[in-house]
């Protein structure tokens, strides 16, 4: 096993390590994204609520989840290891970049501290949302009622909305939406670089297809908090004893 060992910790095992699994997180993105987009439905959070739910207990989806957190951890601990090597290295870049290009390389040189970034978003990101309803940690969530289940739910929409409300995490959500678009648009790229798969014919789609997709990725999830922050019907629903008015105005515990 020790090949197996000395080829994850080399160079070229790391950047192929962080290029599968930064793919496979980026079906996770479009399944996040659909989701996030119910909040915009004009139906008090139902839609949200009800494929909230679903993911949260759908036995399938729950293992899925396991590995989406695996994948997680290990492209965050291959990357810090890549940026620590490559700084010792001197001059060396953290992905499979053709140095020859002049352009379009602010990304590749400042991937760690779009990645650094991104992780600090990650992190208050699940304290907010996945702890909270996954371990009814943070004051948990308030049980409500929708359509087409016989059984109240949690009111992740609820924190949502008072979370998008707040100016310095709609700032950060923004920023983080900005980040993770260089991130993709460059991660994308030298991924499919990294493995192998570049050929002249394709190779232009290739990235096209990146590009377009982390810009999409990138404006939607920053739009949900930004459309959300400025609409006035997009409201959490009070707890017991306040007004609306009254909940907008404590922040959630995590977030204070």
């Amino acid at each position: 096993m020790s090949w197996i060992s000395k080829t994850l910790t080399s160079s070229i095992g790391r950047k192929i390590v962080m290029a599968t699994t930064g793919l496979f997180l980026c079906s996770f993105l479009v399944v996040h994204l659909l989701i996030n987009l119910q909040l915009l439905r004009h139906d008090g959070g139902a839609s949200f609520n009800f494929w909230a739910e679903f993911m949260g207990t759908n036995p399938v989806i729950r293992f899925m989840e396991i590995v989406l957190m695996l994948g997680f951890a290990v492209h965050i601990y291959q990357g810090l290891a890549l940026a620590l090597k490559n700084k010792k290295a001197r001059g060396a870049q953290g992905y499979v970049v053709n140095h020859s290009e002049q352009n379009s390389q602010w990304s590749s040189r400042n991937m760690a501290l779009l990645g650094t970034l991104l992780l600090i978003f990650l992190i208050v990101h699940l304290m907010n949302f996945w702890i909270r309803s996954r371990f009814d940690a943070f004051g948990g969530l308030a049980e409500v009622k929708v359509p087409n289940l016989d059984h109240p739910v949690g009111d992740l929409y609820s924190v949502a909305a008072a979370s998008f409300k707040i100016p310095w995490y709609v700032a950060l959500y923004a920023l983080a939406q900005i980040a993770l678009g260089y991130h993709l648009w460059h991660g994308f790229r030298s991924g499919f670089q990294t493995l192998g798969l570049k050929h002249p014919k394709y190779t232009p789609a290739i990235y096209y297809t990146g590009y377009v997709f982390s810009v999409v990725i990138a404006v939607l999830f920053a739009l949900v908090p930004i459309v959300m922050f400025f609409g006035d019907q997009y409201q959490p629903r009070p707890a017991t004893g306040q007004t609306v008015e009254q909940s907008l105005t404590e922040e959630p515990a995590v977030l204070r």
